[in-house]
């Protein structure tokens, strides 16, 4: 007889179906970026040598195959918005132990911190604070920031499964010293937190005021329209402005370090001599790997991620960037710089976080609390008449400022690289595949009653290799498919999570947010 406990509500399905495509999503391999990510099978950080683990030491790799704990907690060190605070690292444990550990060094849990000092005299920095396993030490020691007196710090998480919840230190509250946000009263925003964003935008807005900080113009792109901001309807999904374009760098033990030539340098110096090993561990014995020395990039995919790192060379555009204290002083993107473009360069119309933004739903309702939350954090104004799901929707897929682009610029983003070239060989098919599946997430279909617009072709592999776009509110052309008869719910297709289990496929990051 049917078991009555796999009933689901549309609403709960749709909220599970948004986690799932979170999670999918986000497996970004930065293909034709300036920092490549290795997205690989959990048992990447395996140790070469067999002798016990020593406190402080990286902790075990992954079970192969297995599925990670979505629910993950990063615990915030003491004085968070200070220059010691931003040089300690972050410990990341799991939520409820009982679901499985977390590691940072594992593609599908890893956690990200990247904060921005404002200097009074108008003079934006970017700095990635470091995160690590609970107990274990940094591959490398972190950069010293330098946080001017006067300076206001604000700092984004990300995170590359469901949930991430922030936690005050054993010491201290640190919550309440750094001003943290993590959604609402029993309810987190997901993928994404923040610690003084409103103060660091309202600060940024007082320097543009006075003349003293200002926002570069976006220029056009080679459609002959602006360049897109995170705020652009071409480039939102079904949660926009979420997550963060740090880097870390991984040993082949699982330890972390930030993205920079010394730290590359001291992990290449550590791997050639675990691999010889010492007077107290005996080499064991294995020829060295080419790869025993090398760290493995990191990386949160997310909007800004897309935007900066795709879209924009594929459109002739350059993002808004500023020096990177913890990346050798290289000039890089972050969340806060891409809000700040955002909202000085976004013409109508602007696509500001709707109630019906999956981050921002309690229990799978909408909740004006919760969405002006995550709004404050991305330099937002609280909702007006522009939080409407329904009138969200159509822009998305009704007006030529929103996914219209997409496929009006298929010949531009065809020659662009695939941020999941196993999802889709290239950047077209990939924003197409993502266009259909933000349809679903946002519930745009019960909201317009109207069926999805965007028919996805997909090979006999299930890869997704382009698509078409429909008049909202008309049936989609039939696909010709070169191999499956339907498209798949993500782009790789359904994730074990289809069949009620939480996690995504192997390498592949939360269901439920940017759909980078």
């Amino acid at each position: 007889m049917p078991r009555k406990k796999f009933v689901q509500s549309p609403r709960t399905v749709r909220r599970d179906r948004a986690r799932r495509w979170k999670r999918s999503k986000l497996s970004l391999a930065l293909v034709g970026g300036p920092v490549i990510l290795a997205v690989v099978a959990g048992s990447v950080f395996a140790a070469g040598s067999h002798h016990r683990r020593r406190a402080h030491e990286a902790s075990p790799p992954p079970t192969p195959g297995a599925t990670p704990n979505p629910d993950c907690t990063l615990v915030v060190p003491d004085h968070p918005l200070t220059a010691r605070g931003l040089a300690t690292p972050y410990e990341l444990v799991a939520t409820e132990p009982g679901k499985g550990p977390c590691h940072e060094a594992d593609p599908e849990q890893a956690a990200f911190v990247e904060a921005a000092i404002l200097t009074k005299d108008g003079e934006i920095s970017i700095y990635n604070p470091l995160v690590v396993d609970k107990g274990t030490r940094p591959a490398a020691r972190p950069a010293t920031p330098s946080v001017p007196k006067g300076s206001t710090v604000g700092i984004w998480f990300g995170f590359n499964n469901a949930n991430l919840t922030l936690r005050r230190s054993h010491r201290s509250n640190t919550l309440a010293q750094g001003k943290c946000v993590n959604g609402v009263a029993g309810s987190v925003f997901g993928q994404f937190a923040y610690c003084n964003a409103p103060a660091f935008f309202r600060a940024a807005d007082d320097q543009i005021a006075k003349g003293r900080l200002t926002i570069p113009a976006v220029g056009t792109a080679r459609d002959g329209l602006p360049c897109p901001t995170t705020r652009d309807f071409s480039v939102v999904d079904q949660d926009g402005s979420d997550n963060v374009v740090t880097h870390y760098l991984a040993d082949g033990r699982g330890r972390i370090a930030q993205n920079n030539a010394a730290s590359r340098a001291r992990m290449s110096r550590a791997g050639q001599l675990a691999n010889r090993g010492d007077r107290h561990h005996r080499h064991d014995g294995r020829r060295r790997s080419g790869t025993t020395s090398t760290p493995t990039d990191l990386a949160n995919g997310s909007d800004n991620l897309l935007l900066t790192q795709f879209m924009d060379p594929a459109l002739g555009c350059k993002p808004f960037t500023a020096r990177n204290q913890s990346s050798d002083g290289q000039a890089t993107s972050a969340l806060a710089l891409d809000e700040l473009s955002a909202a000085a360069n976004q013409k109508d119309p602007v696509a500001l976080i709707p109630q019906n933004d999956p981050m921002t739903l309690v229990d799978g309702r909408s909740s004006a609390e919760k969405t002006n939350a995550y709004r404050a954090g991305v330099g937002m104004p609280a909702l007006g008449a522009d939080g409407d799901g329904a009138a969200f929707c159509a822009t998305l897929f009704r007006d030529p400022a929103g996914v219209r682009r997409v496929f009006d610029d298929k010949a531009l983003f065809e020659k662009a690289p695939s941020p999941d070239p196993g999802a889709a060989p290239n950047l077209f098919a990939f924003l197409a595949a993502r266009a259909h599946q933000t349809f679903t997430n946002l519930g745009c279909d019960h909201l317009l009653d109207a069926p999805n617009p965007v028919t996805l072709t997909t090979d006999d592999a299930g890869l997704v290799t382009g698509g078409t776009l429909a008049p909202l509110g008309q049936e989609s052309p039939t696909a010709a498919p070169t191999g499956s008869a339907s498209p798949p719910e993500s782009p790789r297709g359904p994730s074990p999570a289809a069949s009620g289990g939480p996690g995504c496929p192997s390498g592949r990051r939360d269901c439920g947010t940017p759909a980078a």
